[in-house]
């Protein structure tokens, strides 16, 4: 994996400490019958997987017991096979168990974002073709998600609605035309990216013309979407505007989309439809 930047610790501390809230309100009833003494646990991954979320696993067993030891034996991004032991512990047994689920949720489900970009990503290898998230991520964890993606390979597409102009059907529609939207969205959001949606090839030629950051070919059958490569990298435009492909991508088609030539490929399913990675969190000492 190649590097990416660290998560804002301010965005992993808000997010652990909602999550703990969350989970332990007033205390947790069962832990309090443990005896609170020192112990070790071992963190174990069951099925293959590339590994995303440590910040915010750590940050959860730190908030619970500042002086546990973690020692972590992959790298955040790092692919890892089923049955391999990414980490033991260290520290007091009730911090040990009461921040076990709140530690467990973030990390197996930022590994299945990573997972399933690094799935996607892999599909295109050898093309130009990039692999971006949407904003379709699960609802207070925008962030977390979006770096998970980076983990795995992808690239962000905007982070919300404030970041970009994006206009779509509804937009265009209102402002009558694609050309006079762009115009209307260049005075209003000059130093803003202008990402357009096109319904049509005769729609594509209007944003070429009136010129934009990035066009988005919605639901495009496959004849269609090779025309719209095509015009946008022949003369006059010679693909100085990416194109994006969206709506109706899987696994198994992904790599033909890449092939037509198409700059990007925008999936909201890696966010939306999240499998956690299966990990367990177990009191003892892991095996040599």
């Amino acid at each position: 994996m190649s590097a990416v930047a660290a998560p804002d610790p301010a965005q992993v501390a808000a997010d652990v400490a909602r999550a703990l809230a969350e989970d332990l309100d007033s205390g947790d009833v069962t832990a309090a019958l443990l005896p609170d003494r020192p112990d070790h646990a071992y963190l174990l991954c069951k099925e293959d997987a590339v590994v995303c979320g440590r910040p915010w696993f750590d940050a959860c067993h730190r908030a619970l017991d500042p002086a546990v030891r973690i020692d972590w034996r992959v790298a955040e991004g790092e692919r890892v096979h089923g049955r391999t032991v990414l980490a033991t512990l260290e520290g007091h047994a009730r911090a040990l168990v009461s921040a076990e689920r709140a530690s467990l949720n973030f990390l197996q489900t930022l590994s299945g974002t990573a997972t399933v970009t690094a799935a996607y990503v892999d599909a295109v290898r050898g093309t130009a073709t990039k692999i971006l998230d949407t904003r379709k991520t699960l609802p207070g964890l925008r962030a977390a998600q979006k770096y998970a993606v980076r983990v795995g390979g992808g690239v962000n597409h905007r982070i919300g609605l404030f970041d970009a102009v994006m206009l779509k059907e509804n937009h265009i529609r209102a402002f009558g035309s694609v050309a006079a939207a762009i115009e209307v969205a260049r005075i209003a959001q000059p130093m803003l990216p202008l990402i357009v949606e096109v319904e049509t090839l005769d729609q594509l030629r209007e944003a070429l013309a009136a010129g934009c950051d990035r066009i988005l070919i919605d639901d495009f059958d496959a004849a269609t979407r090779r025309e719209a490569v095509r015009i946008a990298h022949g003369a006059p435009f010679d693909g100085a505007i990416p194109l994006e492909v969206s709506g109706g991508v899987d696994l198994a088609g992904l790599r033909t989309i890449a092939e037509d030539g198409v700059d990007c490929i925008s999936i909201g399913g890696l966010t939306k439809h999240v499998r956690a990675i299966d990990l367990s969190l177990k009191l003892g000492r892991a095996d040599p």
